[in-house]
């Protein structure tokens, strides 16, 4: 199955997962979306090292929750395209049995989830959904997922295609409401830090992606009400329990535990 044979792919229009794919060194990507990541690539370079910073916080959080934390079951919102190391990988490589839901609405995102998937058990799907509609979400995850036991629950870099950050921490709240007491909130998006990396937004928007919206730490930090965050508490992805010298980076993530 190649790309072009899938419907509704719009390969003229540039998707938020292929550009992220594009940023990462990925192939699952067309014309459009390397030109709408090398626009904001070259007012903003670092973008490219915040798509593998990223991933690189994903794996420290979720090492974290399947170990010392002890969850076994995971709901990861606005996925984007399988790479190295997924959200499954990770937790099963810590915890073998673990049980993961992915969520996310790109068609692309879903031929490559049907392969990834293809002849796995039960314990990982992948659902066809849009955040926006967390209770459709809720409803199908619960046929994988166990909501009276502790759930991670990940939001990785896609809130900020909401514009408007009410409706944001609504879609969170009623996603976090849904799990128990023990479950925790993995959450990160880009912030309005410096100069350079909110003219890179502008660019992604002038360029036809769909924008996104750079918030400050505190909106972002917004988002948590409710929780309790672990330490080193919001702060830019590389400085969460990291792995070798932090660096400065236009983004900031948290881990939380529902109380």
């Amino acid at each position: 199955m190649t790309l072009t044979d899938e419907q509704n792919l719009q390969p003229d229009i540039p998707h938020a997962a292929r550009i992220w794919n594009h940023w990462l060194g990925g192939t699952d990507n067309f014309p459009a979306d390397r030109a709408a990541g090398d626009a904001v690539a070259q007012v903003y370079p670092e973008i490219v090292d915040m798509a593998r910073q990223s991933r690189r916080f994903l794996i420290r959080a979720v090492r974290h929750l399947a170990g010392d934390a002890g969850i076994r079951q995971f709901l990861d919102i606005g996925t984007g395209l399988p790479t190295m190391e997924n959200t499954h990988e990770v937790a099963r490589a810590v915890a073998p049995g673990s049980r993961v839901v992915y969520v996310d609405n790109d068609p692309l995102v879903k031929v490559h989830a049907a392969k990834l998937l293809a002849g796995d058990d039960s314990g990982i799907v992948h659902i066809d959904a849009d955040y926006h509609d967390p209770e459709r979400i809720l409803a199908v995850a619960g046929r994988t997922l166990d909501f009276s036991q502790p759930v991670g629950v990940m939001f990785m870099g896609v809130l900020g295609y909401e514009p408007d950050l009410g409706v944001a921490a609504s879609i969170v709240n009623r996603v976090t409401a849904a799990v128990p007491s023990g479950s925790h909130l993995v959450l990160w998006d880009g912030t309005n830090t410096t100069p350079a990396v909110v003219e890179g937004a502008q660019r992604l928007a002038q360029s036809g992606g769909v924008p996104y919206i750079l918030r400050s730490p505190d909106e972002i930090g917004s988002l948590f009400e409710g929780l309790d965050l672990l330490e080193p508490g919001l702060v830019q992805l590389p400085q969460w329990r990291p792995d070798d010298e932090p660096e400065w980076l236009d983004a900031y993530g948290a881990v939380a535990r529902k109380p």
